[in-house]
């Protein structure tokens, strides 16, 4: 089945689709909801260093929890799409799981966290990590409909990306607030140990995201698919019929080629970031503090907000200007080329004695991360249009679903491979003496390896081709198909 599509020339074209602007309120209720999608990995990454920094869970098997449950997350992703897509109810197809998912989410993330460590060190492994697979499971029947949702709000080539710049602008303040759990947690005054803080902290978390991610699933407009004849049954009896659909529906979504470099790109940016994401907390204590968060006092945590401040008020107004004066592919290959000199100033950058010198990377860096999603998720809701031209079906959540896979599965490497680095460079996070060439491994894997991963996907992404033009062409055959169909 064909992925592309050809642009000619027409003597007598119909008119374009409108804009479909939405209304501000709209989009605010779904960037809430992306806070709290946001809030969970955000807080996860802080509190996961408990582990190693208060729980003494080797890096091996830290990497081991970091692995097993994102393989598992990434394994239903595509299930969860699926369902989603054929999902008949007055509420819609996405509504009822986002809220039972956010809840269940929320519960769960707060169970993972009731570690003590004189249960030992393999009861907290075995505990933690059975608990997370039942979090990443409910935090799939929240997302795959939500990222879904996002797809279909609009079918304007720029006001998806305004759509995805407010929720990704609301979103990131997950990352302005969750570095300051570093703060509350190495804190002897208010709690005496960070197993403690962690076992407190989870509650709100927990309680907090929930409240943020059920938003969308009661404030975002979403029509009744009671009566969607082109939805599959997913009655018991067309389960066999429904896995042969489902992996069809897998096969033909990644055949797309625009897709394919979507998520190549992502996975690339992506998984090369978070396998050093961990390592600036252990920068900052070990190399510029002598070993002692005590010591490192409040500088993780600005470390943190100041990147995500960046985020919020200089990448992606920036980005999203870029996008619509250049376009989206561009706007992406500029961004990511920006934040290559954010890498490369840390390496001179985190220097004992002077703190405030590792800020100076920081509005180059943001680039990276924080022009990724806005620009992915908004080309994402394009080639929807280029698959329902060619299919004649609308399967966001099959896409977003495949789409976050790539990411979760990656994701889950990235975690292993990070404590494979601790490993191989002899890094131990509670000694308060790094052996030599430890702290030195842990910089360059922080400066090189992003490095690499940003430079493979800008060039997945050189000969991207599903431009304004053509988007707009793609959603013009599809209005004029659906016209003729209607007559």
């Amino acid at each position: 089945m064909t992925t592309e599509t050809t642009v000619t020339p027409k003597s007598a074209a119909p008119p374009a689709t409108p804009r479909q602007v939405l209304p501000m309120g709209q989009k605010i209720a779904y960037g809430i909801g992306q806070l709290g999608n946001s809030m969970f990995p955000a807080a996860l990454g802080v509190f996961m260093v408990v582990l190693v920094q208060g729980l003494g869970m080797p890096p091996l098997l830290w990497g081991i929890v970091f692995f097993l449950p994102r393989v598992w997350d990434a394994v239903i992703d595509p299930l969860m799409g699926f369902i989603t897509d054929n999902t008949r109810s007055r509420y819609g197809r996405r509504k009822p799981y986002i809220v039972v998912g956010a809840v269940l989410a929320g519960l769960s993330y707060i169970a993972m966290w009731q570690l003590n460590p004189a249960n030992g060190v393999m009861h907290n492994f075995i505990y933690f990590t059975v608990l997370s697979l039942v979090f990443y499971t409910a935090l799939t029947v929240f997302a795959a409909p939500y990222v879904a949702m996002g797809y279909e709000m609009s079918q304007d080539f720029h006001e998806r990306t305004r759509l995805m710049a407010v929720s990704q602008w609301i979103g990131q303040w997950a990352w302005v607030i969750c570095p300051w759990f570093w703060v509350l947690i190495y804190d002897p005054k208010l709690y005496p140990s960070p197993d403690a803080a962690a076992r407190n902290l989870a509650i709100w978390v927990g309680l907090g995201c929930t409240l943020m991610a059920i938003v969308p699933g009661f404030f975002v407009d979403s029509p009744s698919s009671l009566d969607d004849k082109n939805l599959k049954s997913l009655s018991p009896g067309n389960v066999g019929s429904n896995l042969k659909n489902l992996f069809s529906g897998f096969k033909e979504s990644f055949a797309n080629k625009p897709f394919r470099k979507l998520c190549m790109a992502t996975f690339l940016v992506f998984n090369t970031f978070n396998c050093i994401a961990a390592f600036s907390f252990f920068i900052i204590v070990h190399h510029m503090f002598g070993g002692n968060p005590g010591n490192a006092g409040t500088w993780p945590a600005w470390n943190g907000s100041i990147g995500a401040l960046c985020t919020c008020f200089l990448v992606l107004p920036a980005v999203t200007f870029m996008s619509q004066r250049v376009g989206k592919k561009a706007a992406f290959i500029i961004s990511q080329a920006i934040s290559i000199i954010g890498y490369s100033l840390f390496w001179f950058c985190f220097v004992p004695g002077k703190p405030a010198l590792m800020f100076i990377p920081l509005p180059f860096f943001a680039f990276g991360i924080g022009g990724l999603f806005t620009l992915m998720m908004s080309m994402t809701a394009d080639v929807c249009d280029l698959d329902e031209l060619n299919t004649g079906a609308r399967r966001e959540g099959i896409f977003g679903a495949i789409y976050w896979w790539m990411v979760k599965f990656g994701l889950a490497f990235a975690g292993l491979f990070s404590g494979l680095v601790m490993k191989a460079v002899h890094f131990d996070a509670n000694a308060s003496t790094q052996v030599a060439g430890a702290i030195t491994g842990i910089r360059i894997a922080y400066t090189v390896l992003p490095i690499v991963g940003t430079l493979l996907a800008i060039a997945v992404m050189w000969n991207y081709d599903l431009s304004e033009e053509k988007s707009k062409e793609v959603r013009r055959k599809i209005e004029e198909r659906k016209a003729l169909a209607g007559a």
